[in-house]
């Protein structure tokens, strides 16, 4: 089967899961087209069955604002004909569902069809789906869409309650690879962020104020007057500097670590001990999840899709958002002792392997057969 994948090619979670998710199919036989702007971080070297295609703006002096979307369009239309492409997948309701279905229209004028399946990660629903300029369009992309997906139960129901769909939305969720997770844990990079083998308290985001990285930095503030440890913050963004001026202001410079953005959180995640997520808001948690994959329990928000990913009890703790003393006593009581720490370290990978790839590249698989099929 040949796919066009169209996503973000950044650190974000729907530029990641597109491309792992094109990976894996192209490592059992099939031929992915990936469309974007740029090469997606996670592509890794090129392999056999992948192929990328680059969405060149020209920069016309007609445009106040480079018209993206229609070269995105008009670069989805090349590769389908060039390539004999049988399905279109998109990963984001704007701007890549409508750049679909303007293609789509283009190629019915030669009597060609081709099934889209779009996806929903989140922030084109919760983020532009509060934005009333945004909804007809949005609207119009996901009932125009052959099929749909969204990552998480949560996002399903936050779709239907922002839209006017009439198009029935199938929970894929979201997933990660073991071989991915296949690495050692660097004990020189431990070291250097614990020297005296603390236990390490990881933040992995992108600095959004959605994020509320400053509740980390409370959390563990909380932490330290029951047990030292380290913190870590991985990732950059614009509330970067108010979050290094809170650690100053706190007098914890020296125990936090800010290690700006790398290109395979996996390597951080290897030596943590607990992965805190404050988010007013998660679609899924795919860094969450990730941190699940590799044994660290997580310390997250009662919001979105993180319930349905974070196992109360098992994987972890849960918490409403903002309130820093429970995300520091589920914290604590994880670190309480070493059998403690233990249990919870084997629960959360026995919870994570609901989410191995394995078990969901085949519901992408009989959603792509049966567009194809009825196509």
């Amino acid at each position: 089967m040949k796919i066009a994948m169209v996503c973000y090619p950044t650190f974000g979670g729907s530029g990641v899961v597109a491309t792992e998710l094109g990976k894996a199919l192209a490592s059992r036989g099939h031929e992915i087209h990936f469309i974007t702007y740029n090469t997606p971080v996670r592509l890794g070297s090129f392999k056999s069955g992948i192929f990328y295609h680059e969405v060149r703006v020209s920069d016309y002096p007609l445009f106040d604002y480079p018209p993206y979307e229609l070269v995105l369009a008009s670069k989805m239309v090349e590769v389908i004909k060039d390539h004999d492409i049988d399905i279109l997948h998109v990963h984001y309701a704007i701007p890549h569902a409508s750049a679909a279905i303007t293609a789509k229209k283009i190629l019915a004028e030669e009597e060609s069809d081709i099934p889209i399946v779009t996806t929903l990660h989140g922030t084109d629903i919760t983020l532009l789906g509060k934005d009333v300029s945004f909804e007809p369009v949005i609207s119009y992309a996901i009932n125009k869409s052959d099929t749909v997906t969204a990552v998480s139960e949560d996002l399903k129901k936050e779709t239907n309650k922002l839209f006017g769909v009439n198009k029935k939305i199938e929970v894929v969720p979201n997933f990660f690879c073991p071989s991915h997770i296949e690495i050692e844990a660097d004990e020189e990079f431990r070291k250097c962020i614990a020297p005296n083998s603390e236990p390490i308290l990881t933040h992995i985001s992108n600095f959004r104020p959605v994020k509320r990285v400053k509740d980390v930095i409370l959390v563990f503030e909380q932490v330290l007057k029951q047990k030292e440890c380290r913190l870590l913050l991985v990732g950059d963004g614009p509330d970067r500097a108010s979050a290094e001026h809170l650690c100053r202001e706190k007098g914890l410079e020296s125990k936090v670590t800010f290690l700006g953005k790398v290109k395979n959180p996996i390597e951080p995640l290897m030596i943590s001990d607990v992965f805190i997520l404050p988010s007013e808001s998660e679609s899924f948690g795919l860094a969450a999840l990730e941190a699940m994959a590799v044994g660290v329990p997580v310390i997250a928000t009662n919001a979105g899709g993180l319930p349905e990913v974070v196992i109360e009890g098992k994987s972890g703790f849960l918490s409403d958002i903002g309130d820093i003393n429970s995300m520091a006593y589920g914290v604590q009581t994880i670190l309480k002792d070493d059998h403690t720490f233990s249990e919870f370290k084997s629960s959360t990978l026995e919870c994570a392997q609901r989410f191995r790839i394995d078990s969901v590249l085949p519901k992408y698989l009989n959603i792509y057969n049966q567009l194809t099929s009825e196509k």
